[in-house]
């Protein structure tokens, strides 16, 4: 069993003991199931073995998808460490992922937002800690269905964050017709994950259809909160395409590395009136990185 699906399993148990002392318990509900378009496939008991047999599904794809999808398992394992539902994270930044979800829990009861789309200027500001994070603290804390959207089509790394499959064929990056099915992969009870599917060096054909607004117009019925999850700004226009198409959108920022300007640049980009607010990632150190330079490659810092 995975080191997430362990948290989740801990997590859930204590929510459990929790929940008999609320006063207004959560209903559990089933997540959803089945849809015409969103068609949720159950992911296998052991997410390990899941994994594996995607590996085996990738080798029988072509030989430039093989390297596409990997994440190295050292990268893998300093995001697990953040992941809000394991005991290595720090309070402090536990608490900060509790305050974001409340503030948006606000603006949902009073404008009746569902859809979040998670942006930055660059790669390596935490954005899809961020969304990863935030889909955790509404599935786990506040007991919601929650769906996570991998939008970088480019080159995704949400699925290598929950340790999933990243399912080729099917995903929000497939090629298919308008009416082909979307897989999702049930990570809990209430967190479900759309995956990118098969890398695209350009994508903005299918970001820019209209199957992606009828994905997420059909995912904001099916599920109480819909997070998306964008490549960098500054580097490719995807994230721009995709805000249209959104209710709000949350900017990370990495605390002494982005400059002002460029993050006023992507304010502007997005649409100030979508921006809902900043959100100031690794603020307890900032060490500006003596790489200057915005490449769009991801590492061990780069989310």
């Amino acid at each position: 069993m995975s080191r997430l699906a362990e948290a989740l399993k801990r997590a859930s148990a204590e929510q459990e003991s929790d929940g008999a002392e609320q006063q207004e318990p959560i209903k559990r509900e089933k997540p959803p199931t089945s849809h015409p378009k969103l068609a949720v496939a159950e992911a296998t008991a052991k997410l390990e073995s899941a994994v594996q047999a995607e590996a085996a599904s990738v080798a029988t794809e072509a030989e430039s998808e093989a390297t596409a999808p990997r994440v190295t398992s050292s990268v893998t394992s300093l995001i697990a460490e953040k992941l809000v539902v394991t005991p290595s994270i720090s309070p402090v930044s536990l608490e900060q992922y509790r305050r974001l979800a409340a503030t948006l829990h606000r603006r949902q009861t009073e404008s009746r937002i569902k859809t979040v789309l998670v942006a930055s200027t660059m790669a390596g500001e935490g954005k899809t800690l961020t969304a990863v994070n935030l889909a955790l603290t509404f599935s786990e804390s506040y007991g919601r269905n929650v769906l996570l959207i991998d939008g970088d089509l480019r080159r995704p790394t949400t699925h290598a964050v929950l340790e999933v499959p990243n399912i080729l064929g099917s995903g929000i990056g497939s090629k298919q017709e308008t009416d082909q099915k979307l897989s999702l992969i049930q990570v809990s009870p209430r967190l479900s994950v759309l995956t990118a599917g098969q890398p695209d060096p350009d994508p903005m054909s299918r970001l820019a259809s209209d199957r992606m607004r009828r994905v997420l117009m059909e995912a904001a019925t099916q599920f109480d909160w819909v997070i998306i999850d964008t490549p960098p700004v500054g580097t490719v226009p995807d994230a721009n395409l995709l805000a249209t198409m959104a209710d709000v959108v949350l900017l990370v920022v990495q605390a002494g590395r982005t400059p002002a300007r460029l993050v006023q640049r992507t304010a502007d980009a997005l649409g100030r009136e979508r921006v809902m607010g900043v959100v100031l990632n690794r603020a307890d150190d900032l060490v500006v990185s003596s790489d200057s330079s915005s490449s769009y490659a991801y590492g061990p810092n780069n989310n």
